[in-house]
């Protein structure tokens, strides 16, 4: 680098960061259930579900549904849903058994998890900021990626 060049000031955005933007997403705008984000046209930043909200993060608009995204942002949307998924999968495991005792699902969907009629708001944001930590824990040493 020569000296009368300025380095760059921003890092990359990882998928905790995203995680993180998702889980302010929902502090600021508000939580919901049942669709990805409430029933209104005249409010550009609707209240979301975990998905919605992290759509909102990757997108920095509403995604209805993953593809009619770019393909970058398709792949990154589904990344950052994976990731959650997998926190889920080591935190909160639901399975669901037939009656016949077979196992159906082995992983517990975002979706499912989110319009659990149990589930608060609160929870919601700690699990998408603790997935976010636990990114961070695997994928990083002293701040920066590894």
């Amino acid at each position: 680098m020569k000296a009368t060049q300025n380095p760059p000031t921003t890092g990359m955005v990882t998928p905790a960061d995203l995680l993180r933007m998702a889980a302010l997403y929902l502090r600021r705008h508000g939580w919901h259930q049942g669709t990805y984000y409430a029933p209104t046209t005249d409010i550009l930043t609707p209240p979301a579900c975990a998905v919605g909200a992290i759509g909102m993060a990757c997108a920095g608009h509403r995604v209805e549904h993953f593809y009619g995204l770019d393909p970058a942002t398709q792949v990154t949307f589904r990344q950052i849903v994976g990731i959650l998924t997998v926190y889920l999968d080591a935190t909160a495991p639901v399975f669901f058994i037939d009656e016949d005792g077979y196992l159906l699902d082995e992983h517990t969907s975002p979706y499912s998890w989110n319009d659990d009629p149990t589930r608060t708001a609160e929870q919601v944001i700690t699990a998408l900021e603790a997935a976010a930590d636990e990114w961070d824990r695997l994928h990083t040493a002293g701040g920066e990626n590894r």
